[in-house]
């Protein structure tokens, strides 16, 4: 395993980008048929995605297979490192936020309590439910509620099974996930 988190990041960017597209899109299609076998993945109300940059895996096949009565949401970020989630739907105005990633251009915004199901990205993650992110912190401040909380809403981390690393180390300010799913499949969590 690689020394720093820095230098575990990079080597996570790495396998990431090496994938090619025809692999990234098969892997899109296989999460969206492992979140669909789940019937607690399916219920009605707010799912927060996320738009796909740098590698990450698209979710385009999972927002054209919501289940009836779930409403696609994607992430806005606030003013102080915040993060509220907006309906949206294709075609609906985007604008690029201080990243340059696209993010809902609406009034209404809905609170990390409000949703039902999280779909979160990641750069790399522990078989433990241990998630690594690019760094910045929005999910982990955004769902803190959920430390030694259950579920609503259910977190889920998407990815590719390559991004797969032992031995992640645990933060105080890490917030463990309920699941995690990349193409080879799900692995649930007892939380």
């Amino acid at each position: 395993m690689t020394s720093t988190r820095a230098e575990l990041r990079a080597e996570l960017r790495a396998r990431r980008a090496a994938l090619r597209p025809g692999e990234r899109l098969a892997a899109a299609d296989a999460v969206a048929r492992h979140l669909g076998e789940r019937p607690e993945l399916r219920e009605p109300g707010y799912v927060a995605g996320y738009w796909a940059v740098n590698g990450e895996l698209p979710l385009h096949a999972v927002q054209l297979r919501l289940a009836p009565g779930q409403v696609w949401c994607l992430p806005v970020t606030t003013p102080g490192g915040g993060l509220r989630f907006a309906p949206w739907r294709a075609g609906d105005p985007l604008a690029p936020n201080r990243y340059g990633i696209p993010e809902p251009v609406s009034e209404t915004t809905l609170a990390p309590d409000e949703m039902t199901l999280v779909l979160l990205p990641l750069l790399g993650f522990g078989r433990d439910g241990t998630r690594l992110g690019m760094g910045g912190g929005y999910y982990d401040r955004a769902f803190g509620f959920r430390r030694g909380r259950a579920a609503p809403p259910r977190l889920v981390g998407i990815g590719y099974a390559c991004q797969e690393a032992d031995g992640l180390a645990v933060e105080d300010w890490d917030v463990p996930l309920d699941a995690i799913v990349t193409e080879a499949g799900l692995l649930a969590f007892g939380r």
